[in-house]
């Protein structure tokens, strides 16, 4: 490491060891010892077309759902191994009749489903999903700095690159779980094809999933970007994608394959590859 390049990620290092001193916990996602190869199913529209070509195979194989997956059929059918929460929407928002219905759904898996979640999050966690369901543990806290203390920070689980959504977290949970082969689908992330400014400028994006969706869960998002400025989301997709390029960087360095077989992805740190 260069000298010039040590003093520059002085600060953001620094911060990084606050944050985890100040919110990092003991996560229990490190000792799972996970062996083989995972494959973790975002909630991208290439979804749909996944899932109807391949629903067997998906079900015979380790795979991991995320946020409201389980509210659609097709949770029922391909009965995932992991499932993971991190926004704290999910904890926060149990009024709510679509949050209601995912903790409802999740509490029914009887096929042995482990849920992953944040540490502060899991007596809730617990509660909520019920009995039957393994609770997993793990730190959505941001590093970045130094590459040592990264590499550190993520292989004791005490930390990944900034979380910006929930894919970042899944990925860094099945690496820090040990699967040592992931693949990506369903991760489309082609969030700056739907994104524009009104006459009101005001910032509209419309986010599909491969389920279908209520007039709620637009509105939801528009809520979520009231009053955001154009730069500021941009600068958001700009910390999602710089993550994926600290996950695959770490991946290199310990011999984990990540690809992504999301056709038409907009995730440029992984290999491709056309089917499962």
């Amino acid at each position: 490491m260069s000298m010039m390049k040590a003093v520059s990620n002085l600060g953001p290092s620094l911060k990084s060891i606050g944050k985890m001193a100040l919110l990092s916990r003991c996560a229990s996602v490190s000792r799972e010892k996970a062996q083989g190869s995972i494959i973790i199913l975002a909630n991208g529209p290439s979804l749909r077309k996944t899932i109807d070509e391949n629903l067997q195979l998906l079900a015979d194989s380790t795979t991991m759902a995320v946020n409201f997956a389980a509210n659609a059929p097709d949770f029922w059918l391909i009965k995932p191994k992991y499932y993971i929460l991190v926004d704290p929407y999910f904890f926060e928002k149990l009024d709510q009749e679509r949050v209601q219905l995912l903790w409802d759904n999740i509490s029914k898996a009887t096929w042995g489903m482990t849920l992953i979640v944040p540490c502060k999050k899991a007596k809730m966690a617990g509660r909520l999903a019920g009995q039957g369901i393994k609770v997993l543990t793990i730190n959505p806290v941001g590093v970045e700095g130094w590459e040592w203390l990264e590499s550190m920070a993520y292989r004791h689980a005490w930390g990944m690159p900034r979380p910006r959504n929930v894919l970042i977290a899944a990925i860094m949970a099945a690496v820090q779980m040990g699967f040592a082969d992931i693949t990506l689908c369903g991760a489309d992330h082609s969030w700056m094809q739907s994104i524009w400014v009104d006459d009101n400028n005001c910032v509209v994006t419309v986010q599909p999933h491969f389920y279908k969706e209520d007039a709620k869960a637009q509105q939801r998002t528009n809520s979520e970007y009231q009053g955001i400025p154009l730069h500021q989301v941009v600068k958001s997709f700009y910390v999602a994608f710089e993550a994926y390029h600290r996950i695959a960087r770490y991946a290199r360095r310990h011999g984990i394959a990540i690809t992504n077989a999301t056709p038409g992805s907009f995730i440029d740190a992984f290999p491709r590859k056309s089917r499962i």
